[in-house]
């Protein structure tokens, strides 16, 4: 969701349930539990990631490195986690805030605890038509796909043998009617995912190469049937690809869909592993843990569901804290879904399908459209605002325009609705979590020619801000 973790940015992991004898023993699966290193800092059967290694599986959650300095987030994620995926730090604009630029300083430090703690990495994302910087955003043509396939090989060498698995392309459908989403990237060529793929197999034979996205756990959905087909299409014709992932965001809006199961057996029957790369589910209390042991329950029951990975650590470390829907409260205690989920490990079973099953969405979510502000004709700034809302949090996106002259430097100013926190920014420098917030420019983009533009963006609890933005040159 990543979703910017939509839906995820950002924007988008299972297990089994047999034992390790019991695992291989039962066919093409052996090779799975023989890949796994099973958890050293606890026994099998009481975390998590021990619980999980048990049979063959891993069990992750998504990682950010300022939280790194937290105590007792640290302490939960030493305990019970054996995959990481980093939040943001190896997405475009993170790992290549300039041109050829490379910044690995934060995604390597997540690398780095990782490997000193006995996990592995998910890597998370090589290219996505959100987040990228300023400078890829100005591109289009042959100019964008260079640079993309550019951005891939860099990327993927600088980590080639120590990422498990990289989500090598995140979110290319739309939500709605079963079709590529219009991006930067889909306009230089419907085969730019394909290019994506044979780029990161080049650059990292070792790695698993992964599809990820959001709204695509139903099996009814259009959207899940379109990634099917492309993956379909894919093995057919000797892409690499060895794994899809689903971002599994459950709430009242998204709910965990009944033939669940049905969707994660009939992509591995196309040959490639699933991965529950972004699990939330939104709640409290029985409703929230029973949904919670039954994903587990229905990755556990096909055997190339090869591993879990919850979208943050504690509620509050969650993109959708509001909604209270991680395994750990805020102050890091064990939560009911907890319990459910270290069960469902265990002791494995079945899952009973419901009485009915969810129908497909009838339209995509709201997104506010895009802003037709032009660019100022004095020698000043604009900025508009597009926003992804949902219940309890939203992702808004910033355009700054320069006017008749260039910019050195930029400043936006905007005030959030009464409620409302920031949780991440990205390209930009907020004054303030909440209330009245100043963003201004990044070292790398400041400099903005006469009448282009660049982006920053940022994710939040509660409402959304609306209206214009200020912006001040300089």
């Amino acid at each position: 969701m990543d979703k910017v973790l939509a839906r995820g940015s950002g924007s988008t992991t299972g297990r089994r349930r047999s034992r390790v004898a019991l695992v291989s023993a039962a066919a093409g699966v052996a090779l799975v539990a023989a890949s796994v290193t099973l958890a050293t800092s606890a026994s099998a059967g009481t975390t998590l990631g021990a619980s999980a290694a048990e049979k063959g599986r891993y069990f992750g959650t998504a990682v950010a490195a300022y939280k790194l300095s937290d105590a007792t987030y640290v302490g939960i994620l030493n305990r019970e986690f054996n995959m990481v995926t980093p939040e943001n730090e190896m997405k475009w604009d993170a790992t290549e805030p300039s041109q050829n630029q490379f910044n690995y300083t934060n995604a390597d430090r997540i690398v780095s605890h990782a490997q000193a703690n006995g996990m592995r990495v998910r890597g998370h994302a090589l290219a996505w038509h959100s987040q990228q910087p300023g400078w890829a955003q100005n591109l289009s043509g042959t100019a964008l796909r260079q640079a993309m396939v550019n951005h891939i090989t860099r990327v993927a060498t600088h980590y080639k043998g120590k990422i498990y698995a990289w989500d090598v392309v995140n979110e290319a459908f739309a939500d709605s009617g079963g079709v590529r989403r219009d991006s930067n990237l889909q306009r230089t060529g419907d085969d730019w995912i394909e290019v994506a793929f044979r780029t990161a197999r080049a650059a990292d034979p070792g790695a698993k190469l992964c599809y990820n996205d959001y709204n695509t756990d139903n099996w009814t959905w259009a959207k899940t049937q379109a990634v099917y087909n492309m993956v379909r299409d894919f093995k057919a014709r000797g892409v690499p690809i060895d794994c899809v992932g689903l971002q599994s965001h459950f709430n009242s809006g998204s709910p965990y869909p009944g033939n669940y199961r049905t969707t994660l057996e009939n992509f591995a029957a196309l040959g490639v592993d699933v991965q529950i790369t972004e699990l939330d589910i939104e709640g409290s209390g029985t409703t929230q843990a029973t949904t919670y042991g039954n994903v587990v329950k229905d990755c556990l029951a096909v055997s190339r569901c090869t591993g879990i990975t919850v979208w943050g650590i504690r509620d509050s470390d969650s993109w959708r804290a509001s909604g209270t829907p991680l395994l750990f409260d805020g102050n890091g205690n064990k939560k009911p879904a907890y319990t459910a989920v270290l069960d469902a490990l265990n002791a494995g079973g079945t899952t009973p399908p419901p009485p009915t099953t969810t129908p497909p969405p009838t339209s995509a979510p709201p997104t506010t459209p895009p802003p037709t502000t032009p660019p100022p004709s004095g020698n000043g700034c604009t900025a508009s605002l597009v926003t992804n809302q949902w219940q309890g949090g939203f992702v808004t996106t910033v355009r700054v325009t320069a006017g008749a002259t260039a910019l050195n430097g930029w400043a936006v100013a905007l005030t959030l609705p009464a409620g409302a926190s920031l949780v991440n920014t990205w390209n930009a420098q907020p004054s303030a979590t909440s209330g009245a917030v100043t963003f201004r420019n990044v070292s790398y983009n400041g400099q903005v020619g006469a009448g282009t533009t660049t982006e920053f963006g940022f994710q939040g609890n509660g409402t959304a801000p609306g209206g214009t933005p200020t912006c001040t040159a300089g």
